[in-house]
């Protein structure tokens, strides 16, 4: 219950927040908020590849793929790795 201030832009802007209020952009909740608005929207397509193409919202993934194997980028672009998963 401690009231925080919060810079964002550049420390072009300042908000105040309540601390106690948890954040609705994590965990079972917001997975939850996620799959409604994709219910919502079954129907509808969605563009892809710099808006040439179209995907139905129903048909696109909604579990993460994992990443083991695939290579991983770093230091500016200059080294790459194989990710370890």
């Amino acid at each position: 219950m401690v009231k925080v201030t919060r810079v964002g832009g550049r420390g072009t802007s300042r908000r105040t927040t309540d601390t106690s209020k948890k954040s609705s952009f994590a965990g079972a909740a917001f997975k939850k908020k996620q799959e409604e608005r994709r219910k919502a929207i079954a129907g509808k397509y969605i563009s892809t590849g710099r808006g040439t193409g179209r995907k139905k919202v129903s048909a696109t993934a909604t579990k993460s793929r994992s990443t083991k194997g695939v290579t991983r980028v770093s230091g500016r672009g200059t080294s790459k790795r194989k990710s370890r998963g």
